[in-house]
């Protein structure tokens, strides 16, 4: 299934012994355009304090109730590592927070997710695979940060080859991978009142300094395509109009 991060904003992350807070953004990483975290507000809870929580936790999503249900206590929420969310998340915060609930490190191995294709628990982690990531923790740091705020991200100017088609509106996210299928990109003055999704695989660069998004479609490829409407659901026959479209191959089918 397929969930709007905007819907996803403001649903309730619920432990198995009461609630949490309420999901205030997604962090993504820019390699494999997968959310890592959900931040939550833990509003008077934690006095305010917000946590992150790795898709690993989550089973289930009940999206008439609002509800994200994980499977975490909220002892461990609030003994969990604390992390400055106003600041980019460190490779160090990161390998804390995953070695605290005993999750994988997701940019060690050969998937999405690490050692493993979905968001589930692996074999833990030998004593050399440790010491490699912590080995390799200070030099990541060094290097451009690869975790970003869907929150930030909304409004970036999407650019194709023949000039701006709009800019982004949100983000369509597989909810048992936890990728971002679609970036839902408001066309605006362009195309007055339509919506298009494009394909993260159909991005050619990002310039996160000047908030804009390169995609390698034609304007005209855009104006032609099948019209997203919020208030209807994605389904594999809307995906599959919209991939013969473009004439790309769907993911499914290249997960095959």
């Amino acid at each position: 299934m397929l969930i709007s991060v905007k819907d996803l904003v403001g649903f309730n992350l619920a432990a198995t012994d009461g609630a949490i807070g309420e999901v205030e953004a997604c962090y993504f990483d820019d390699v494999h355009w997968t959310v890592r975290y959900l931040v939550v507000d833990t509003g008077g809870w934690l006095s305010g304090r917000k946590v992150l929580i790795s898709p690993m936790a989550i089973r289930g999503i009940d999206t008439d109730g609002e509800h994200v249900i994980v499977d975490l206590t909220r002892e461990q929420v609030e003994r969990s590592p604390d992390i400055d969310t106003h600041r980019p998340v460190s490779r160090q915060h990161e390998i804390a927070l995953l070695q605290y609930y005993g999750y994988p490190s997701y940019w060690y191995g050969p998937y999405a997710w690490g050692p493993v294709m979905l968001p589930t628990l692996a074999p833990p982690p030998t004593d050399t695979v440790n010491e490699e990531i912590m080995a390799r923790a200070e030099q990541d740091n060094l290097e451009d940060a690869h975790l970003h705020s869907t929150s930030d991200v909304l409004g970036y100017d999407i650019q194709a080859r023949a000039g701006a088609i709009g800019h982004v509106d949100d983000f369509l996210i597989d909810d048992r991978s936890w990728t971002i299928r679609w970036l839902v990109v408001d066309t605006g003055n362009w195309l007055p009142g339509k919506h298009v999704l494009v394909a993260p695989d159909w991005v050619e660069d990002v310039a996160w300094a000047d908030r804009a998004v390169r995609v390698e479609l034609d304007r005209a490829q855009i104006e032609s395509a099948p019209a997203y409407d919020r208030d209807q659901h994605v389904d594999r026959d809307y995906e599959q109009r919209l991939f013969a479209h473009y004439r790309r191959p769907g993911y499914w089918e290249r997960a095959a």
